[in-house]
């Protein structure tokens, strides 16, 4: 595992490869927040579908959680006051945020005709799968691309009506804008080659915040 500077974001990617589904998961740090947002970085490679050993992902998912329980404060004596209604993670609704994803969408298509690749489409399909997931991690306080029930980006994707097609993933925490957590998937290979991958066609972008400020990106992709 690789330890960057404090002041870092962690960023994740799954792929699969069509048609033999693997799935290959990246997660890395490299990039300073816009705002102050002290958090850890890590990086990891897990070839899920051929069996690689996954102790850099556990590696990466551990340095997540211990940027969590660094943050808690210290557990007040009980009183006998009622349990709060709202969780304290609850996140902000999603919808509030179409502008800042079309410009992930933006930013992104700008990438792809760069280099060769046709723009995406926004497919609402899509759109309501990585808001789905965005909130769930940040309604859950994790970072995954296995959502909280168990499931992969693919079935995610699936339940939300894109049934055939789902391509790759990219999941992102603590960029504070479009343009920042963009440059964080381009300068990491794995998520670059997600952007980069020309056969896909669709894409929908979901962001949800904590109730401290904190973004949760999702990013996914389709071949239909």
């Amino acid at each position: 595992m690789t330890r960057f500077a404090r002041r870092a974001t962690i960023i994740a990617a799954a792929i699969v490869a069509a048609p033999l589904g693997f799935a290959l998961v990246t997660t890395t740090g490299p990039q300073a927040l816009a705002a102050a947002a002290p958090v850890t970085a890590s990086v990891a490679h897990v070839a899920e579908a051929v069996g690689a050993n996954a102790a850099d992902d556990v590696a990466a998912k551990s340095s997540y959680n211990a940027k969590k329980k660094k943050k808690k404060k210290p557990a007040a004596k009980k009183t006998p006051t009622k349990p709060p209604t709202t969780p304290a993670t609850t996140p902000v609704d999603t919808s509030k945020y179409a502008a800042i994803e079309n410009e992930v969408v933006t930013l992104t298509n700008n990438y792809r005709l760069a280099n060769g690749c046709g723009a995406l489409r926004v497919d609402s399909r899509l759109v309501a799968a990585a808001r789905a997931h965005s909130t769930d991690m940040v309604t859950r306080n994790y970072f995954d691309h296995t959502g909280s029930d168990g499931s992969s980006f693919v079935q995610r994707e699936a339940a939300a009506g894109y049934t055939t097609g789902a391509s790759a993933e990219n999941i992102a925490w603590g960029y504070r804008a479009a343009q920042d957590v963009v440059n964080g998937w381009i300068n990491s290979p794995g998520h670059r080659a997600n952007i980069l991958n020309c056969t896909s066609v669709a894409v929908g972008v979901g962001l949800a915040y904590k109730t401290d400020g904190t973004p949760y990106w999702t990013q996914d992709f389709g071949r239909v």
